[in-house]
């Protein structure tokens, strides 16, 4: 059977590692043509290539960083060169995949430091706004268009070390919510995805690069990987034009709550 998403427009923030990586990978393999947009244009070099090997109509990158203007402004400018259509005034955007974001540090409030504070909320929040507000205009209205933001559980429950990354992602949360308002009668879906734990960069990235604290967070378990959250935004992107997603939970079985994680004894099988 034919897939929904073939030869549809898929853009993907934060596409160099982790989610956004798998889900280029994802949506490639069901034959959709591909916008990525990260940081690492040598990682986004790589991953344009897997997703064309798995399948992808066509895989385009392009610098990308979220925290800035400019380079939102930048990176849309080049999108809509890639899907223009002289032919036609259909906008052509199918998807959009808000996932670049992430976490650095676990200070407490008090040992906090601005920098990391300022990053979590540029990418998490500001990030996610900018590049909405420059793609609705490529979005078209009662076509079944999408927009799914990569949240985490940690914007729905708070914890010690946690406060601004969880501020963050429950400020991405309320804006997938807000979205849902505003564009309530255009026919664009809004959907949030909020992974739990997930062996992915994202830990490596908060440690600031210590890999062995790192892997530790992960000993004894059975995390969720990218490729689960990334079969999961394609199944969300492919249901009728009727049907939204508005919001999943997606944990791995070995938790139960933030926090409370099942590790399995070495001997165990």
């Amino acid at each position: 059977m034919k897939s929904p998403l073939k030869n549809k427009w898929i853009l993907i923030t934060g596409a160099s590692s982790g989610f956004g990586a798998a889900a280029a990978r994802a949506f490639g393999a069901a034959g959709a043509k591909l916008l990525l947009g990260a940081r690492r244009v040598d990682r986004l070099k790589k991953v344009a290539a897997e997703s064309r090997k798995a399948g992808a109509a066509a895989a385009h990158f392009h610098a990308l960083d979220v925290s800035k203007t400019a380079s939102v402004e930048e990176f849309m400018a080049w999108a809509r060169q890639k899907i223009r259509n002289p032919q036609s005034a259909v906008r052509n955007l199918h998807v959009l995949i808000n996932n670049a974001g992430g976490a650095h540090g676990v200070d407490t409030i008090a040992e906090g430091k601005d920098a990391d504070w300022e990053a979590m909320l540029q990418s998490n929040v500001l990030g996610v706004l900018r590049v909405t507000r420059a793609a609705l205009p490529l979005l078209p209205r009662d076509a079944g268009a999408t927009i799914i933001n990569i949240g985490s559980i940690a914007g729905r429950t708070a914890y010690e070390g946690g406060s601004v990354y969880c501020a963050a992602k429950a400020g991405e949360l309320q804006i997938t919510r807000t979205l849902r308002h505003e564009l309530f009668g255009t026919g664009i879906r809004v959907s949030a995805v909020d992974p739990g734990q997930a062996e992915t960069e994202f830990s490596l990235v908060r440690f600031k690069g210590d890999a062995v604290r790192a892997k530790k967070l992960y000993e004894g378990t059975n995390p969720l990987l990218a490729e689960d959250i990334a079969e999961i935004m394609v199944w969300v992107a492919s249901r009728p034009a009727h049907v939204n997603i508005d919001e999943m939970i997606v944990k791995p079985v070995d938790q139960a709550a933030v926090g409370k994680v099942y590790r399995r004894m070495k001997k165990e099988k």
